[in-house]
């Protein structure tokens, strides 16, 4: 939707294009938004329009759209592979024997050893926190895109339908949006290597495992905060330039079920309950 709504070339989701990487993430994601698209009356086609003899002096549309818009495979398909292998590595961890010592009862001893170690979770989980910041980072900076009326041409600011000067819009939101990124930047700082002797050195290097963990969920919390938001700004800009009808059929189902949590508004109100029902049916 959100290339919708820029009107984007196409071909930066192109079967070739992308197949050209060998990241199996990368090809996916690319894949899915092929499926997503289909039967969008809003991207367009380079071969179509440019590839021929032309008449102006100079393209009024990107040739190349931001990074935010364009990248999308190769920014998720990373991010894609890293889901898939946090939950490769914690079912592993969970069907494992952590304890210590252990009873080998068929060989009649008791092995001493560290499988109670938690640097599989605790690496695992930092690498996922990051990934979830690096697609807040991406959700935050396709918001900035819609809100900043002198990048995207097209749109009022912060995407206001209402009477500018006097109504906000979702410049508030941003805030909020902002601010939440911000942290889950902060917070992406890795537990892993911040081990600290304990037990009169007997641990002398430990996984911090559990905080690893604990900050990887409240990063996750943030993500679908921004993300809420975002769907708001997605289904205002929407509603500005009059397009729904124009979606592809996939993103149309998204953009009716937003709007039957967020009908479209000009007045500044409160969005906090609208960012609740949001987060919860993301999450569904």
């Amino acid at each position: 939707m959100m290339n919708e709504i820029a009107s984007s070339y196409d071909d930066f989701m192109s079967e070739v294009l992308n197949g050209l990487k060998m990241h199996k993430g990368q090809n996916i994601v690319a894949e899915q938004m092929r499926k997503i698209s289909l039967g969008s009356k809003r991207l367009r086609n380079r071969t179509e329009e440019l590839y021929h003899p032309q008449e102006v002096n100079v393209f009024q549309h990107k040739v190349q759209p931001y990074y935010s818009l364009r990248c999308i495979p190769q920014i998720l398909g990373p991010i894609y592979d890293e889901w898939e292998n946090a939950k490769t590595v914690l079912i592993d961890e969970l069907n494992s024997v952590d304890d210590n010592p252990i009873v080998d009862k068929d060989h009649n001893t008791v092995l001493h050893g560290g499988n109670f170690h938690g640097d599989y979770v605790s690496f695992e989980m930092d690498k996922l926190k990051i990934s979830v910041t690096k697609l807040t980072m991406l959700t935050e900076r396709q918001m900035n895109y819609l809100f900043h009326d002198r990048i995207n041409g097209i749109l009022p600011p912060f995407v206001n339908l209402g009477k500018l000067g006097l109504n906000y819009g979702l410049q508030a939101s941003q805030f909020t949006a902002t601010s939440t990124t911000a942290e889950s930047q902060t917070l992406s700082n890795p537990m892993y290597i911040h081990s600290i002797p304990n037990n009169n050195d007997n641990q002398d290097i430990v996984s911090m495992g559990t905080n690893s963990a604990l900050i990887c969920a409240h990063v996750i919390e943030n993500s679908f905060q921004v993300m809420a938001i975002h769907m708001m700004a997605l289904v205002q800009a929407v509603d500005c330039l009059k397009i729904a009808e124009d979606l592809a059929p996939k993103t149309r189902i998204l953009y009716n079920q937003i709007r039957n949590i967020v009908p479209s508004f000009t007045e500044d109100t409160p969005k906090y309950e609208e960012i609740r029902k949001l987060v919860t049916f993301l999450k569904q």
